[in-house]
């Protein structure tokens, strides 16, 4: 099997790397950090969605395993005391996955004829940075609403614990094929109107986001996909939908959802 070792820089998560990957050389694993099978990532989430990126046009033919070395993370079902279990469990490989969806973000942009692409694991969030943002939003090709607030953040089932729940959104089971669109503090008086209300998008289905300039003639927006900002003043309509594309995870031991969203958010106060 070639595999691969993505950890971030931090000391307990670097000695973890090295343990690690001693074991894979003496069980004679193929170290392979081009194109690997399976990636094997040290830390948390962070470093699971860095790894992500950094292997994105690979996700075909790669299966994730992720390792935290503090809390339990969403994306993360090893401890970094399991290293030798991990080991086994890769060694008996028999090459089964659990996929989750991601998000097709399409950006047209005024000032350029081919639009531009990204895929988000968790969310992508529209916002003004100085100001009211105003914004049509299409359903399905139809206008829904005329949106006035701080912004919109539209995610995946498995990004629905992040952002997503900071700003009242639902927390959505992994297995839904679906995308979520939560409004940021939207403004609803007796003028404007929005259904302020977060919404759960089928598959089938596509979100538009057309956003409208200001006064000065420039909209002066944020758009970030995860961690990634991008400041653009020329963004004409931005698509979102449910990617071909989808993340895949090693299926050795694969934690409960509602066991993470337990642990993450209420703890073990209700456990007996």
């Amino acid at each position: 099997m070639r595999v691969a070792i993505f950890a971030n820089m931090g000391r307990k998560t670097q000695a973890v790397k090295q343990k690690l990957t001693r074991k894979f050389q003496e069980r004679h694993f193929i170290i392979d950090e081009v194109t690997p099978e399976v990636v094997v990532t040290i830390g948390g989430d962070g470093t699971l969605l860095s790894a992500f990126y950094h292997y994105r046009q690979q996700l075909e033919t790669i299966r994730f395993v992720g390792v935290h070395t503090g809390h339990l993370g969403f994306y993360t079902d090893w401890r970094d005391d399991e290293i030798d279990d991990l080991v086994i469990s890769l060694q008996s490989d028999n090459r089964q996955s659990v996929s989750y969806p991601l998000l097709d973000v399409l950006v047209h942009y005024n000032n350029q004829d081919r639009p531009q692409r990204f895929l988000a694991l968790n969310e992508s969030t529209l916002k003004r940075a100085s100001s009211t943002m105003v914004t049509d939003v299409y359903i399905g090709g139809e206008l829904f609403e005329r949106f006035r607030g701080d912004g919109l953040c539209i995610s995946t089932p498995t990004g629905s614990t992040g952002y997503n729940k900071s700003v009242g959104g639902a927390v959505v089971h992994p297995d839904m094929e679906v995308m979520q669109i939560a409004e940021i503090s939207s403004i609803n008086n007796k003028v404007f109107r929005t259904l302020s209300s977060p919404m759960i998008i089928a598959s089938n289905d596509w979100i538009t986001l057309k956003p409208m300039a200001s006064r000065e003639n420039k909209q002066d927006l944020l758009l970030t996909v995860d961690s990634n900002s991008y400041h653009d003043h020329n963004i004409r309509q931005i698509r979102y939908k449910i990617a071909k594309e989808r993340i895949k995870f090693a299926k050795y031991r694969h934690t409960h959802f509602w066991h993470r969203v337990q642990e993450a958010f209420i703890g073990d106060e209700y456990g007996d």
